[in-house]
């Protein structure tokens, strides 16, 4: 017959209580361990389709549509070195279906129409690499380099830096789906020189 006093002295089943309580922290571990794992495969996603996005805003048309029209020749002169006092930047954004171009510094004279397809098809274009970036999270920013000459016959008169960024894409974390937390990822940029403004890309 067995006491009360010896059930409590039995150990029969202390190590499956034991895993029972151990067993929630080493989900969490392994969960958060993939979680690291997928966040970098993520980010690293994220920075080859700034690349492309790059690659493919500098040999296709730009979006800023007046400052791609713009003759800096008229007050400057044929040949003239374009100077920052004349065009500083622009960054260009779409809402998902039209995009929008607003003045970032020194851009007296030039008008801030976006073309909206050349915009969807560098965001489109980063969508192949990473499907997580939507057009809302694309921008695309165009600084002056000193580059290119005033009354250029055969393109834009600028030849500016082109920095196509993707800003907060989401990422969905497994251990966030139980608590409800949505995380971001950071702010990935790529930028190249403008080098033809007008033409395309293939693959």
């Amino acid at each position: 017959m067995t006491r009360v006093a010896d059930i409590f002295r039995r150990t029969d089943a202390a190590a499956g209580a034991e895993f029972a309580l151990v067993l929630p922290l080493l989900i969490l571990l392994i969960f958060g361990v993939i979680d690291v794992g997928r966040y970098m495969w993520t980010l690293n996603e994220v920075e080859k389709a700034t690349q492309m996005g790059a690659r493919t805003a500098v040999v296709t048309t730009m979006v800023p549509t007046d400052l791609a029209a713009k003759n800096f020749g008229v007050a400057l002169g044929q040949g003239a070195q374009i100077p920052t006092s004349s065009f500083g930047g622009m960054q260009c954004t779409s809402n998902g279906t039209t995009a929008t171009c607003t003045c970032v510094s020194n851009c007296s004279g030039i008008g801030t129409t976006a073309d909206s397809t050349a915009f969807n098809l560098i965001a489109d274009r980063m969508a192949l690499f990473a499907g997580m970036i939507g057009r809302p999270n694309v921008q695309i920013t165009y600084m002056n380099s000193g580059l290119g000459y005033a009354g250029d016959p055969t393109g834009p008169d600028v030849a500016p830096i082109v920095t196509v960024s993707a800003v907060n894409v989401g990422f969905t974390s497994l251990i966030g789906q139980f608590f409800g937390i949505s995380l971001r990822l950071p702010t990935v940029s790529a930028s190249l020189t403008l080098e033809d403004g007008q033409g395309s890309f293939s693959n």
